[in-house]
């Protein structure tokens, strides 16, 4: 993992770049994101994963793979047209 650039450790947290910045949580675990810090993986994405994992999925996740809907009914009909035009 690569390290935080510029990161410093005040009384608040954890800055970069003018942010305050939240470990990131057991979920995270596997991200392409995650950055580490004096021993403590950050995400370096987002500020504060528990919030971006409140509402299921966290859309920067590189780790979860996101399931493939279901194949789309496809009208027979319409599909003996189409092949019989050549497309």
């Amino acid at each position: 993992m690569l390290a935080l650039q510029n990161a410093t450790r005040t009384p608040e947290g954890v800055v970069v770049n003018g942010f305050v910045v939240a470990p990131a949580i057991d979920k995270c675990t596997g991200c392409d994101r995650l950055r580490e810090f004096e021993g403590e993986n950050f995400c370096s994405s987002y500020p504060n994963p528990t919030s971006k994992w409140a509402g299921g999925r966290c859309n920067f996740a590189t780790h979860v793979k996101v399931e493939a809907a279901a194949a789309a009914k496809v009208n027979p009909l319409k599909a003996s047209k189409r092949a019989a035009k050549g497309r």
